[in-house]
């Protein structure tokens, strides 16, 4: 049962969260900014709350958070220690219970090296709610067998489409065993804490029995560590970004893993584009799926094998 959203408001304001709440399964995002109207996104379309608490299409009527509000919904998110907090704040995002995920912007401030400091004078919060979809591989399982054997597989995907809900589940019925393969030991690097959605060291999702988790964590470093501490069968991870990502994945390759990856792309030829020539990515991956959106909603375009596409 998922955690209801309204932990993340001060008690004293929960009667206007209350409707937001009761639509939580439809909800992807909350944006708030100082003096701004609040902007609910939920399945593909962008509402406003009203003065009540309400939805509306209207900006007109759309209600603006103060900066006391932000302040206020900051401190309860950190049990009114920021301090505790200093270093997700620093990272950009806070995941609490339930494994939603608030991120934050305002002023930077930078050490001497050019590093960042902390994150002052918090003007911007985007609260992306959690959304376990169990099940939601359930229509590509056969395509990432062959003869009980696991593919290596990219997700490819535009933002909003739904590739870390897929991600997610393929990584459970990975681990736990299904009809097309036997479970399989995965090792998950959630650099962003969206995967796993972990909180006080423990994952809020169910990523399957047989899966250990390394939580914020760069995902090089993190595939490092984890071939070498918990000798994974499988790697997932989320966001594939980086050449040196590429050359763990590679290692990892070597070393007999299989893969779960996604990246950000409207097709292959964009991560293309971004990686360079094939040889130096391609050939990492059986499958590539190419996810989109139909009527609102997250489907699974295409699927192409190495060397097609």
């Amino acid at each position: 049962m998922e955690h209801t959203i309204l932990q993340l408001f001060p008690e004293e304001r929960r009667s206007f969260w209350q409707q937001t709440a009761q639509s939580q399964q439809s909800v992807q995002e909350i944006r708030l900014r100082t003096r701004r109207p609040i902007v609910i996104h939920a399945q593909g379309r962008e509402l406003f709350l009203g003065r009540d608490g309400s939805f509306t299409e209207d900006v007109g009527r759309a209600y603006c958070a103060s900066a006391e509000e932000l302040e206020e919904i900051l401190q309860h998110i950190c049990q009114y220690s920021l301090y505790a907090f200093e270093e997700e704040i620093r990272q950009g995002f806070i995941t609490v219970r339930g494994g939603h995920r608030v991120g934050i912007a305002g002023q930077a401030v930078l050490a001497g090296d050019g590093t960042l400091r902390v994150i002052r004078n918090i003007s911007y919060m985007n609260i992306r709610i959690a959304h376990e979809v169990r099940g939601a591989a359930d229509h590509v399982l056969d395509k990432v067998y062959y003869s009980g054997s696991l593919k290596n597989v990219l997700l490819i995907s535009p933002p909003g489409c739904g590739k870390t809900t897929l991600l997610r589940d393929l990584i459970r019925q990975v681990s736990d065993g299904n009809p097309y393969g036997k479970g399989m030991t995965v090792g998950v690097v959630d650099e962003r804490s969206e995967l796993a959605g972990t909180f006080c060291g423990m994952a809020q999702n169910d990523l399957g029995m047989r899966t250990d988790v390394l939580d914020a964590c760069p995902k090089a470093l993190g595939m490092l560590l984890l071939l070498r501490s918990m000798s994974p069968q499988v790697i997932a991870i989320d966001e594939l970004g980086s050449q040196e990502e590429l050359v763990h994945l590679r290692s990892a390759a070597a070393c007999g893993c299989r893969i779960l990856a996604t990246v950000h792309g409207e097709n292959l030829e964009d991560v293309r584009r971004r990686f360079g020539p094939g040889e130096n990515w391609e050939d990492l991956f059986d499958l590539f799926f190419l996810l989109g959106k139909r009527d609102g909603r997250c489907e699974v375009r295409d699927i192409c094998k190495r060397g097609e596409g």
